[in-house]
C-alpha cells in the first residue's frame, strides 16, 4: 500500500517555539500572559508556544472553535 504524501501540520518554527516554552516552564521561568503568574501546566506551556508561533507568522493551524454550551444550559433554565 503506497502512503499518501502529507504535509507538516506544524512548521519546524512552530515546534522551536513550543520546545522553548517546555524549557522555560521546567526552569520554572514561564509566565503566563496578563496576570504574569508561573505556568505549571504542560498543556499551558504549550498553547503559550503555540500562540507565540503564531504571532510570529509560523504555519500553526487555527485555534479550535469554542463550544457554546452554557449559554444554552443557561436560557433552558
Amino acid at each position: 500500500m503506497a502512503r499518501k504524501q502529507s504535509t507538516r501540520k506544524y512548521s519546524k518554527k512552530a515546534a522551536a517555539k513550543v520546545g522553548r516554552a517546555m524549557k522555560k516552564r521546567k526552569a520554572g521561568t514561564l509566565k503566563s500572559g496578563r496576570s504574569g503568574r508561573k505556568v505549571k501546566s504542560r498543556k499551558q506551556a504549550i498553547a503559550i508556544g503555540l500562540s507565540e508561533a503564531r504571532a510570529a507568522g509560523a504555519k500553526v493551524p487555527k485555534k479550535a472553535a469554542k463550544k457554546k454550551t452554557a449559554k444554552k444550559r443557561k436560557a433552558k433554565n
